[in-house]
């Protein structure tokens, strides 16, 4: 019986990675200095696992952008157009963010998390072969740490099924693939005849078609035969594909059994096969209750050889922060009831000498005991529980959950009220967090400066902002959101029952890193949280300013959720407490106000039989938020990097009066859908790519709406980026959005 690990977090406990990839983008330090830094953590991470009594420890889980996009460069998937960029790095990051030539490849959610992965492009002519010197290198780094480490690899399933086709189909795809896969296994036996292999295909947890089920069977039959593969599926259960795999040559499976619950491992030990229990969560940081881990364990696998079962994570701990050691602020009892990853590996490590009966070490007794107490404090304590929000929560009626008039009357109302022009323009909300301001703020918390002089600079740094806003011609505008940290961090610190962490920085996508709030107790909201600064912008300007809020399934699903009531429980709390604000901005003054729902697609169920449940309370989150308001206050809303398809109903139910979206990196496929639909609302569709550093032109811009209101009609489209601006420099964002105020103004005229 072995530990093992799916993944590990490769940005660094102190955000090193992050640090050193942005410097090397902006000139600051060398290729080699990147690789150095990058070497250095891959040795530190591997040395935490084998110290922690990890025994099946990954390489090739770490990547400088994104594991998918490591994958088309080791199957030279390279998309024709960057190929003129003779630097492999070079290429690698205009693939991933683009540059002055180049745009990005599409980017979207990894599954239902908030991790973002390089969609892949595939040709069915394309040149597909083998390289694998990634691998060697990092293989050959863990060799010399007294390591003999599994290699991590995007199945060819999951990786096809994950891709964008642009030419051929994607069994044909699958089909030309396994051979390179196959070259990629023989060339991975040279370093070790008996190389261990994970090839992660999750996309058999998301209801598999009887045509999946039996590629999966041909392309293992082959890519098995003389390899020690394990297949890992996580975040819900794979059970067709557990029996399917049964009947091929791998050497086992890795399971997901906390999102999983329902995986059977019958078939797999039937066939003799290995099977990995993933019990400790990769996906949250709430203490696993150790003793009834391993209870599980065993009654799980007591007719099965212990050489034949595992105990692991979930999933890759890439999800969670690092470690606890830094956390030097935290409320110690809350702080008593996190595990991060670091921790999670002394959770394996327990759990599975449990399982074993064997003898704990003076250490492994101390975790044990620990979690006890853990575990038994937090059923008890007096900080999670709230009489008054349970109430509120109680109360609730179907009053609280439509708004008063239909959009088709209200919408009339607030063009008359508001008054903008065809193709109005706005932005998303945030305008770029630089250096500077990162420190004032840094500054104010640290107590470095009194609040008078802090509010004081930020309300200069809003006030230039509407001036250029209104010198450009915007029609819409915000306060540009300096004041904020993060969009779900900055409302948590204000909000009763949610903690933060000091560093519990996990990847989001690249070098970009959040810090999720902890939701551990019933959710409220003592007082305002943004009508002081959103009531001195407008205070600026006439033209209408957008109140910005982050919505509640947003709010929880880019969050650490607590784990002891339902989801559904909490997300009521949490909705309650932004409609108490929504009520603010509008009774100061505020007629358009934008509940962002970034992440409202990547929270649903990847079982089909599981979304009623999920949409019916997400989509009632949002409308209790929002529908209190008069019918002549617009209530906007904000998705991003999400696949519409198949939620539109979901989202006609949100009742929103304009939605804005990411559509710059997916040539408007994403309007079609809206046009098939029907979607009675109104639209702003991304213009332009914000996650690039590169200057959008008028003209490129103009060809752009254009392509729009060949979709859609123009009486229903916003202008704006496809996201916020916080992440860009000043320097991009004044040219871009002057840009893209000058194409609409072009177009307008084209109207008349």
């Amino acid at each position: 019986m072995a530990t093992y690990v799916i993944g590990f977090p490769r940005i660094g406990e102190q955000r090193e990675l992050k640090k050193a990839l942005e410097a090397y983008w902006s000139g600051k330090i060398s290729q080699d200095e990147l690789k150095q830094t990058a070497s250095d953590l891959r040795k530190r991470h591997w040395t935490y696992q084998k110290n922690a009594g990890i025994d099946m420890i990954s390489v090739n889980d770490f990547s400088f952008y994104d594991n998918m996009l490591d994958m088309t460069v080791m199957l030279n998937a390279v998309p024709e157009k960057y190929k003129d960029i003779d630097n492999c790095m070079d290429r690698y990051f205009a693939m991933a963010r683009g540059n002055a030539n180049h745009k990005a490849m599409e980017m979207t959610k990894w599954f239902n998390t908030n991790y973002h992965y390089i969609v892949p492009e595939l040709d069915i002519d394309m040149d597909f072969k083998a390289n694998i010197d990634k691998i060697v290198l990092e293989y050959n780094e863990a060799k010399e740490l007294g390591i003999e480490p599994k290699v991590n690899l995007i199945g060819p399933i999951t990786y096809v099924k994950l891709s964008k086709i642009v030419n051929g189909d994607e069994k044909a795809i699958i089909e030309k693939l396994v051979p390179v896969y196959k070259e990629i296994i023989a060339k991975l036996k040279e370093l070790n005849p008996n190389v261990t292999i994970q090839m992660d295909e999750p996309y058999f947890v998301t209801n598999p078609t009887k045509e999946d089920l039996e590629l999966l069977e041909k392309v293992y039959n082959e890519l098995a035969s003389d390899a020690n593969i394990y297949v890992a599926t996580y975040f819900e259960h794979s059970n067709e594909a557990n029996e399917v795999l049964a009947k091929t040559p791998i050497k086992g499976m890795f399971l997901d059994f906390v999102h999983g619950s329902e995986n059977s491992i019958k078939a797999l030990v039937d066939a003799g096969k290995e099977v990995g229990i993933g019990i400790v969560n990769g996906r949250n940081v709430w203490v696993n209750d150790i003793e009834k881990s391993a209870a599980f364990v065993k009654g799980l696998t007591e007719a099965v050889e212990s050489d034949k079962v595992h105990v692991g994570s979930s999933c890759s701990l890439l999800h969670v922060p690092y470690t606890l050691k830094y956390e030097t602020k935290m409320d110690e009892d809350i702080k008593s009831w996190i595990s991060y990853a670091l921790e999670k590996l002394d959770e394996i490590r327990v759990i599975n000498k449990l399982v074993k009966n064997e003898e704990l070490s003076e250490y492994d007794k101390e975790v044990l005991e620990g979690n006890k107490i853990a575990i038994a404090t937090r059923k008890t304590s007096s900080k999670i529980h709230d009489p008054i929000v349970q109430d509120r929560v109680s109360n609730l009626t179907e009053k609280d959950k439509h708004r008063s008039m239909p959009f088709e009357e209200r919408i009339k109302l607030q063009h008359e009220n508001l008054k903008y022009p065809i193709l109005p323009t706005t932005t998303i909300g945030s305008f770029p967090q630089t250096p500077e301001l990162r420190k004032l703020r840094r500054d104010f918390k640290n107590g470095l400066i009194s609040e008078e002089d802090y509010k004081a600079q930020i309300k200069e740094m809003i006030k230039d902002l509407v001036k250029f806003q209104e010198e450009i011609g915007l029609d819409v505008l915000v306060h540009g959101e300096f004041e904020r940290n993060d969009m779900v961090e900055y409302f948590g610190e204000q909000l009763n029952g949610v903690a933060f962490s000091q560093n519990g920085w996990v990847q989001s996508y690249g070098s970009r890193c959040v810090k999720p709030p902890l939701i551990y107790g019933d959710v409220s909201r003592p007082k305002d949280m943004t009508v002081e600064w959103i009531t001195y912008a407008q205070s600026l300007t006439e033209k209408p300013m957008k109140g910005m809020l982050t919505g509640p399934v947003t709010m929880l699903n880019w969050s650490f959720v607590r784990d002891d009531q339902p989801k559904r429980t909490t997300a009521y709390q949490m909705a309650i407490a932004i409609r108490d604000e929504v009520e603010a901005l509008e009774a100061a003054g505020i007629k358009v106000i934008q509940v962002d729902e970034a992440a409202l697609r990547e929270g649903y169920p990847l079982r089909n039989e599981k979304r009623g449940e999920y949409e019916d309370w997400a989509i009632t989150s949002f409308r209790i938020t929002t529908s209190s308001v008069k019918p002549e206050t617009q209530i906007h809303t904000h998705m991003c990097y999400s696949e519409f398809s198949d939620i539109m109903d979901a989202i006609e139910d949100m009742d929103a009066d304009v939605i804005s979206i990411e559509n710059a990196r997916s040539d408007n496929s994403l309007l079609k859908i809206f046009k098939e639909r029907g979607y009675k609302g109104e639209i702003g569709p991304g213009v332009y790519d914000i996650h690039s550093p590169r200057i959008p032109s008028k003209e490129e811009i103009v060809e752009q709406i254009e392509a729009i209101l060949e979709v859609l009609p123009a009486e229903k489209v916003w202008i704006n980026p496809d996201c916020g601006l916080k992440t860009r420099k000043w320097e991009e964002v004044k040219p871009s959005l002057k840009n893209m105020v000058d194409a609409t103004i072009e177009v307008r005229k084209k109207l008349q």
